[in-house]
């Protein structure tokens, strides 16, 4: 088994392991994911995962894939929970500019500027998230993120063509969650030293 396949079958693995308490948060009410950010993130996670594969991804992608499944099932939950389903006209704007990458990876026949526009909307897509947390820290879960800034280091190691098209959006989401795990925990602390 090559090393792209064992990091490939690790970052499903953190998929999973990551996911699976969050799912299980949702159908117990204690997680409140916000629908809008899970709309975009499962519309450009699955739209990445196809340009991957076409820019030459190879195993590395199939994490990605996994998480556009899972992430729209979360999506699905969360509208159908009553998640935080707060939409503000920013957040229809990183929906439309989600959708507009398909037309703008047809016009170009390029994966790669898919995968850009698909990771700059994807990041805009914790915009909600970020300003949800701020307001209520307990209302995400550090773990799942910490996670998922690991998977996305896997995803990185697995990939068997190293290019824009494929590294980017694993390299950007990674680091965004990195950042959510570092405002849960200031938000968290700065609510226990009030308290």
């Amino acid at each position: 088994m090559s090393h792209h396949a064992l990091f490939s079958a690790l970052a499903m693995a953190l998929t999973l392991v990551g996911f699976y308490p969050y799912l299980r948060g949702i159908l117990s009410g204690s997680m409140r994911p916000h629908v809008f950010s899970w709309v975009i993130w499962a519309s450009t996670t699955l739209v990445v995962f196809f340009a991957q594969i076409e820019a030459g991804g190879g195993v590395g992608a199939w994490a990605i894939g996994l998480s556009g499944v899972l992430t729209t099932l979360i999506a699905v939950l969360a509208w159908r929970r009553r998640g935080d389903v707060s939409i503000t006209r920013a957040d229809w704007v990183f929906l439309v500019l989600a959708l507009s990458s398909l037309p703008l990876w047809y016009l170009t026949d390029d994966a790669m500027w898919a995968v850009v526009v698909l990771t700059v909307v994807d990041l805009l897509g914790f915009g909600p998230t970020f300003r949800k947390v701020r307001a209520a820290p307990h209302s995400e879960s550090c773990g799942f993120y910490s996670l998922f800034a690991l998977r996305n280091a896997a995803v990185v190691l697995a990939l068997e063509q190293h290019s824009l098209a494929t590294v980017l959006f694993p390299a950007a989401i990674g680091a965004a969650c990195v950042a959510l795990v570092l405002l849960i925990a200031w938000g968290r602390s700065r609510g226990a030293a009030n308290a």
